[in-house]
C-alpha cells in the first residue's frame, strides 16, 4: 500500500527534504510504506544537479535552496501543488525511464480530467499545454506553456522529489528564474488557463489517477479522511 498525506498550508523545505530522505531510506530498509506527499510551500527556488548559475537572474527573490534532484531551476510556491514521491523503483522494475514516463502520464491524465490536453515534448522536461491564445512561435507554431514540472533522486532504487502542477501560483514569481533552462516558451497554470480549480480538486484527481498507472489497489473518488493527517505544516 501506499501511504498518502496531505500537508495543509506551507510546509518548510529543508523539513520536507529531511522527510523525504528519512523515509526513502526507511523505504529501501523495508521498514515503511511509500508514500505520495502533498504539500505547499513559501516562494522559494531550487536547484537542480544542472543547474547553470546565469538562470538564476534574481537571486535576491526568494531563498534559492540546492537540491539534489535531477533538473535545473524550478519556483515552488503558495498555489502550486508538489507531490513528493517516495516509491520503491526497484520492486516496480527498475527501469528508470519507464517510471518517468509513468510520472509524466499521471500528470498527463490527472489534467485530463479538467478537460485540460497536457502534452511531453522531446527535449523539454515537464508537462505542456497548447495555448491557441497567444501568438505563434516565429516557427509558425501554436504556443505553448509549461504547467508542470518533473525532477526525481533515487537512492537505493527509492525516488524522492517529485512533480509540481501550477494550480494558481503568482506566475509573475517565475520570472526570477529561467524555468529548467527554457527560455522560449512560458509558464502557466490551471486557472490561467481559465479552468476553476481549486487545490482540493487537483488533490481528488491526482490520487483517483495513480492506480491505473502505478498498478496499485484502485484510490476512492474522494480523498480519505487519512489525507488530512498535518505532517509539518
Amino acid at each position: 500500500m501506499v501511504e498518502w498525506i496531505l500537508s495543509e498550508g506551507l510546509t518548510d523545505y529543508d523539513t520536507a527534504v529531511a522527510f523525504m530522505e528519512d523515509r526513502a531510506a526507511k523505504i529501501a530498509k523495508g521498514e515503511a510504506e511509500e508514500c505520495i506527499w502533498l504539500v505547499e510551500h513559501a516562494p522559494l527556488y531550487t536547484a537542480g544537479t544542472s543547474a547553470k548559475s546565469d538562470d538564476l537572474t534574481d537571486p535576491d527573490r526568494f531563498p534559492v535552496y540546492e537540491s539534489k534532484r535531477g533538473g535545473q531551476y524550478t519556483y515552488h510556491g503558495p498555489g502550486q501543488r508538489v507531490a513528493y514521491v517516495m516509491l520503491n523503483v526497484g520492486k516496480r522494475g527498475h527501469d528508470v525511464r519507464k517510471f518517468v514516463q509513468q510520472l509524466e502520464q499521471w500528470v498527463i491524465n490527472t489534467l485530463d480530467e479538467f478537460n485540460l490536453k497536457g502534452e511531453i515534448r522531446c527535449g523539454r522536461v515537464g508537462v505542456w499545454v497548447e495555448r491557441p491564445d497567444k501568438p505563434k512561435t516565429i516557427t509558425g507554431q501554436t504556443a505553448e506553456d509549461k504547467i508542470a514540472a518533473i525532477g526525481i533522486r533515487l537512492r537505493k532504487w527509492v525516488s524522492f522529489h517529485g512533480i509540481s502542477i501550477n494550480v494558481e501560483p503568482d506566475l509573475e514569481h517565475f520570472t526570477g528564474i529561467v524555468p529548467c533552462g527554457i527560455t522560449e516558451y512560458g509558464v502557466t497554470s490551471l486557472v490561467d488557463m481559465g479552468l476553476p480549480v481549486e487545490m482540493s480538486d487537483l488533490d481528488v484527481a491526482l490520487h483517483r489517477q495513480f492506480a491505473p498507472i502505478f498498478g496499485d489497489s484502485p484510490a476512492p473518488v474522494e480523498l480519505p479522511a487519512e489525507l488530512l493527517n498535518d505532517v509539518d505544516a
